[in-house]
Formats: structure tokens, sequence, C-alpha cells
């Protein structure tokens, strides 16, 4: 790709603790270890891959301007099928949670590509491909100024209250002095009129409003990437029915395929021009 890649997946093990990655706003992760070896699936001459997401969770998945279903998501379901050539088989449709859920139960739908949360209950019901992206909490202050993790001591730190934002911060950053608010976007206004040092919030939800001029014109990220998955979850997946993990291994290996030809990459890339890793 010509980029700089930030290889992330070691970090995104870690249990118990949180792990800065290197921040690096022009490079795309990887989450996929190089030296882990997939096997190319051996898929029926008939298998479809009906995909269904939602509307609700741009720009990963949303209606397009077009009407049509579009975002990271969306494309990476068919950049997937493309992949392992099935792309004449290969659909996304936009439903409501609920129903996405109960097609993606009753076999009327293959996956579900849409942020699913991993967690004892959904284990129990579908199967899920290993994660495509992560989610890590970044700090955001009002200079492009850089300061060393050690040095929030008794700096003003904005967080959304009763977040798990506000959980990491206070765990993991005993030294700050928390700010909490009741909006995002008070944090950020605060921010901004430099009532406060910092936020500390999603670094995609950031990434977003670091784009837009109101962002621009003030803030930058600060320090490295947090990955915290007791926090923040597991990252992406894709969820398929308990009873098809094959199809899952299929996922498994096109992702780790268009990881490593770039293809993700240029993905993230064009829907997050300022990279939140």
């Amino acid at each position: 790709m010509g980029r700089r890649t930030s290889h992330v997946f070691r970090a995104a093990i870690l249990v118990g603790a949180i792990a800065p990655v290197e921040a690096s706003g022009d490079a795309a992760p990887r989450f996929f270890d190089p030296g882990v070896r997939l096997s190319a699936p051996q898929l029926a001459a008939n298998q479809q891959f009906r995909f269904v997401t939602t509307a609700d969770f741009p720009p990963f998945n949303m209606i397009g301007p077009t009407g049509n279903p579009a975002g990271f998501n969306i494309d990476l379901a068919r950049e997937m099928c493309r992949e392992l050539a099935v792309a004449d088989r290969c659909s996304v449709q936009i439903l409501p949670i609920s129903e996405a859920l109960d097609a993606v139960r009753s076999g009327q739908a293959d996956a579900l590509i849409a942020g699913l949360a991993i967690s004892p209950e959904t284990r129990g019901e579908f199967a899920f491909s290993l994660p495509y992206m992560h989610m890590p909490a970044r700090f955001v202050t009002n200079s492009s100024t850089t300061p060393a993790d050690g040095q929030w001591r008794e700096k003003r730190v904005g967080v959304v209250a009763g977040s798990a934002h506000e959980r990491m911060l206070r765990d993991f950053f005993q030294s700050a002095r928390v700010v909490t608010y009741g909006r995002r976007e008070w944090v950020l206004e605060d921010l901004r009129a430099k009532k406060i040092d910092a936020a500390f919030g999603d670094g995609m939800t950031m990434s977003l409003w670091l784009n837009t001029e109101e962002g621009r014109q003030c803030c930058a990220f600060a320090g490295g990437a947090y990955l915290a998955p007791e926090y923040l979850g597991f990252g992406l997946s894709i969820a398929v029915p308990a009873g098809k993990a094959t199809l899952a291994t299929a996922f498994d290996f096109a992702l780790r395929e268009l990881e490593r030809k770039g293809v993700t990459g240029e993905l993230y890339l064009r829907y997050f021009p300022i990279g939140f890793f």
C-alpha cells in the first residue's frame, strides 16, 4: 500500500491491563498474526453469502445516499465475497437488529456484520469470526502536544459519566483529575474551550470528530491507543449460526488475505482519514 502498518494483534490479547499501541495517524492497523496459517476453505458450489446488517452504526453500516447499504462493513463483506470467489452469490440487506438476529438464527441469512458484541450469551447462539477491527480508547488534547502517559498527573480529563471509558480512566490513570459529563458533545465543547486538559473516549468516534472543521481547528490525538477487552469488548467480528462455524472459518481466511493484500487497510484509510490507532 505504500503506507506503514501498525501491528496491534499482540496488544489486543492482553487481559487485566491496558496496553498502549504506538499512535500512527497515517497507518492502517493489522490484527492478524502473519505467523498463523489459515487454510483456504472448501465451499459448497451453491454456498450463499447472505449478509444482514443494520443502518445505525455509521460509518460501518448505514444507508447510503442512493438508499442502498453502505459503509465500511458493507464494503468489507463484498471484498470478502470477491476474495472467496462467490461475488455472484453475495448479498447485503439492512434490517432492524432484532430482525437481523432472527434472520441469522432461522437460516434466512448466513451472517450478521453489524458489530454484535461477543458475550457468553451471544456465543451460545452464534459462532464468530476472528476480529477484523478493535475500538481503542484515546486521549485527545487541545494541541498537538503528545505527553508521555505518566504526564496525565493532575490533568483535568473529561469523560462521559458511567461509560466504560470512565472506568478505564479511573482504574488506570488514577493521578488524573477526572471530570465527568452527561454527553460526549459536552466533553468536546469544554475541550475546545480549554476548560479541561484532555478528553478520553472511543478512538473511532474521536477520529471522526477530529476530521471535522471543528475538530481540526483545535485538537489532536495525544499518546497511544489503548486496548482493553475487559472494558471495551473484543472488537468487531462477523456472527454466523452456531452450527455453521466453518463459515466463520471461511471469513477468517478471507479477512486475513484482505489484510495481507492491503485491501482492509485501504478501506480503513478511506473511511478514517484520521486513523484512531
